[in-house]
């Protein structure tokens, strides 16, 4: 399987490259390969790959942005958002709202990016996209190779700068957002290699729609349902995710990827399962007490009726 990612292509971040567009050029790449590219204001192409574009945000972008508007994740969602299911998926997901008549991203203006610093993962990619091939599921013995992404109206290329890949992507930040959109990439992959012979429920559904896009939402949840009394969940962890949002996202990963997929790392509290186990046993009695009751009912009446039989042949 691989995960392909080219943030500046008209297209999802994340799509494979099992269909290939003419601009992605076809030689591996490695990050010790130059690259002479650079993109600023003079650059006569200057803000032209912002419009007309596919932005996948993670759920590291929705919180970084949300963070620098000082928007609530609903309001951001709300407000800057339109819902997609990631990845040939039923996975639900967001992209940005292109507005205006030239379908621009709602951050861009004539001098550039408004946000930059805290600019989505699809945005920091363009022009070296990197693939990942790997099985489902496994953690390890991943290959990964980059590209470039050469799109005829970019004049990045002209310019004199020197990099090497290496270089590019510490210089836009990509390691961060890998390390931070990993997980939750993972669970997309994962979902992706079952395709869709048994579809997710509309609950669960739901439920990754609201741990990868709201974390307030997702926060409630835990502190204010039955969340912690069910699940056996280290006390210090607790504290953590009650005050901070980058260990509250990867405690949802790690809460998908066990409801969704089963893998191992959530634990459900023996008393619960106790409970649950005995509230089962009641239930099973009371319907075998049910179907007792009905049987004898069901022999009465047919004694009932047996005895009348007898009575019309003896008159």
């Amino acid at each position: 399987m691989s995960d392909s990612k080219g943030g500046g292509m008209k297209r999802d971040f994340m799509q494979a490259t099992d269909k290939n567009p003419s601009c992605i050029m076809p030689e591996k790449l490695t990050l010790d390969s130059p690259l002479k590219f650079e993109c600023h204001p003079g650059v006569s192409c200057f803000t032209a790959c912002c419009h007309n574009i596919t932005i996948v945000l993670t759920p590291y972008d929705i919180l970084t942005l949300r963070r620098r508007l000082n928007l609530s994740a609903h309001e951001f969602i709300t407000q800057y958002t339109e819902p997609i299911y990631l990845e040939k998926t039923d996975m639900p997901g967001v992209q940005l709202k292109l507005t205006g008549e030239k379908q621009g991203c709602p951050f861009v203006t004539q001098e550039g990016c408004t946000v930059y610093a805290d600019r989505p993962t699809a945005c920091r990619y363009y022009p070296v996209g990197m693939a990942d091939f790997h099985g489902a599921g496994q953690e390890g013995g991943e290959e990964k190779f980059f590209f470039l992404v050469k799109e005829p109206h970019c004049k990045g290329f002209d310019e004199l700068k020197q990099w090497t890949i290496r270089e590019w992507r510490a210089d836009q930040g990509v390691d961060v957002r890998d390390e931070m959109n990993k997980e939750w990439l993972r669970l997309v992959m994962r979902r992706k290699s079952f395709s869709l012979q048994a579809s997710l429920s509309e609950s669960a559904q739901r439920m990754f729609f609201m741990a990868t896009t709201d974390l307030d939402h997702f926060r409630r949840f835990v502190f204010e349902s039955s969340f912690l009394q069910t699940y056996e969940i280290d006390p210090e962890i607790v504290e953590r995710i009650r005050h901070d949002d980058e260990a509250l996202m990867h405690f949802s990963f790690k809460y998908l990827a066990n409801t969704l997929f089963g893998a191992e790392g959530m634990s459900i509290n023996k008393e619960k399962i106790k409970e649950k186990v005995k509230v089962m046993q009641q239930e099973q009695e009371k319907n075998l007490r049910q179907i007792e009751e009905e049987y004898k009912q069901l022999k009465a009446e047919r004694e009932a009726q047996r005895q009348k039989a007898e009575a019309r042949k003896q008159s």
